[in-house]
């Protein structure tokens, strides 16, 4: 299956990156092998092997939940280079009408 330069620029687009004409042909090479590799994965016949999740026999070990003092938010604010009415301000990440890019 060929990726489009299209298909590739809608991607960086709503990864907000922005490419050079040479890089979005290099990546569309680069995502058009990746695509192909994974299609060609596709073919393995996995009939007959058992499901695994996890290859190696650990149990995650849990701590105790202790409660714990929390840090003293005056002090956090003081690192943050933007706040406002409180919260800690950051840049838009969704415009042009592109909500659950």
């Amino acid at each position: 299956m060929a990726i489009s330069e299209k298909e590739v620029k809608h991607v960086a687009n709503l990864a907000k990156l922005s490419f050079s004409d040479d890089e979005l042909q290099e990546f569309t090479v680069q995502l058009g092998k990746i695509i192909d590799m994974v299609e060609m994965l596709e073919e393995v016949d996995t009939e007959g092997v058992p499901f695994t999740s996890n290859v190696v026999d650990v149990i995650n070990v849990m701590r105790e939940d202790v409660p714990a003092e929390g840090w003293n938010r005056d002090e956090l604010m003081k690192n943050v280079p933007e706040s406002e009415d409180g919260f800690i301000k950051v840049p838009a990440i969704m415009d042009n009408g592109e909500a659950g890019a």
